[in-house]
């Protein structure tokens, strides 16, 4: 008994998770109208364990030359609702960033390309953004490992396309000061979309597939 219900509070803990009922989530990165890359998340449950590997290739191009590359791959590993692992690899226009972060007896360990080791507050998270709750949470940059504290404002909610479909009802956050970017989760806390300002001024965003 003891054994069945230890169980059920561990599949209970993964499933408070937001986790799309597909273990997956794609997105097209649009800017100025056209399709300049793909995020993707994928999702792996075993027990009280989740996995979160997240692909990132974007590419734009003037006059068929490519003038900016960027490709991220990370994996981020959850016992229950804490992060317990981080590793990540990015590549912006062949500059290597990396981030990497275990859980010890100290806590989180984080090491970065940006940083030196520090133990992470309790309950960081990361920014892959695909929990919302992370909004409320320290953020451990996927990039270079970089600890972020973001001011998180709500907006009113909006209407946004989706990519596969019509539009949907999200949540509406802008995320500034650490660094700034706005985020969109639909009515069952899911990821819904993402907008950031280029360095050239121009908008790039996430519509999901």
């Amino acid at each position: 008994m003891l054994f069945t219900g230890a169980m059920a509070a561990a599949r209970h803990a993964v499933a408070a998770l937001p986790v799309p009922r597909s273990d997956r989530l794609d997105f097209r990165i649009i800017r100025h109208g056209d399709e300049i890359g793909r995020h993707t998340l994928a999702f792996e449950r075993r027990g009280d364990s989740l996995t979160v590997r997240v692909t990132v290739d974007a590419l734009v191009t003037l006059l068929s030359l490519p003038i900016v590359r960027y490709a991220l791959r990370a994996t981020e590993t959850w016992q229950g609702d804490r992060l317990v692992g981080l590793a990540s690899e990015t590549d912006k226009n062949g500059r290597h960033q990396w981030a990497s972060a275990r859980r010890t007896n100290e806590g989180l360990v984080v090491l970065g390309s940006q940083t030196q080791r520090y133990i992470a507050p309790e309950p960081a998270a990361t920014t892959s953004y695909w929990d919302k709750r992370a909004l409320a949470r320290p953020m451990i940059s996927m990039e270079d490992g970089v600890l972020l504290r973001p001011r998180v404002a709500e907006q009113k909610p909006e209407t946004i396309p989706t990519a596969s479909g019509g539009p949907t009802v999200a949540e509406h956050y802008v995320l500034s000061g650490s660094f700034n970017v706005e985020l969109w989760y639909d009515r069952t806390d899911t990821w819904a979309s993402l907008a950031y300002a280029a360095p050239d001024g121009s908008t790039v965003h996430y519509e999901r597939l």
